[in-house]
């Protein structure tokens, strides 16, 4: 798992799946409001005049030299939520990256937002 100190020296490396295959470039990490730990990540992808940021969560990520191995296959990845490189994560999407991957959604208490962006 990626620790919440080293995120920065992470970003614009390869996101690669379990077999090896180039997903794209993180761009950015979003950590558990409740943990700050990194929950998910956005993953830079398409090509250079068309690209956009999708989702993927950061569970059993392993990271290697100038890279990061998440725990998805790529082809589910590139079909993710995504959003345009210079947007931001609406909070009444947040829920959606969590039920395409089969994950539990936790707002707090009060409907705080779960992720916010590091």
């Amino acid at each position: 798992m990626i620790q919440a100190a080293d995120i920065r020296e992470w970003r614009n490396h390869d996101v690669v799946d379990p077999k090896g295959h180039r997903i794209g470039a993180l761009e950015a990490v979003y950590v558990d409001t409740a943990t700050d730990e990194p929950a998910v990540a956005t993953v830079r992808t398409g090509l250079p005049t068309r690209q956009r940021l999708v989702f993927v969560p950061l569970d059993e990520t392993t990271l290697g030299p100038g890279y990061l191995k998440v725990s998805y296959a790529k082809s589910l990845v590139k079909q993710a939520p995504s959003i345009g490189t210079d947007d931001i994560l609406p909070a009444e999407q947040e829920e959606e990256i969590f039920h395409y991957y089969g994950i539990a959604y936790q707002p707090g208490a009060n409907g705080e937002r779960q992720l916010a962006r590091r």
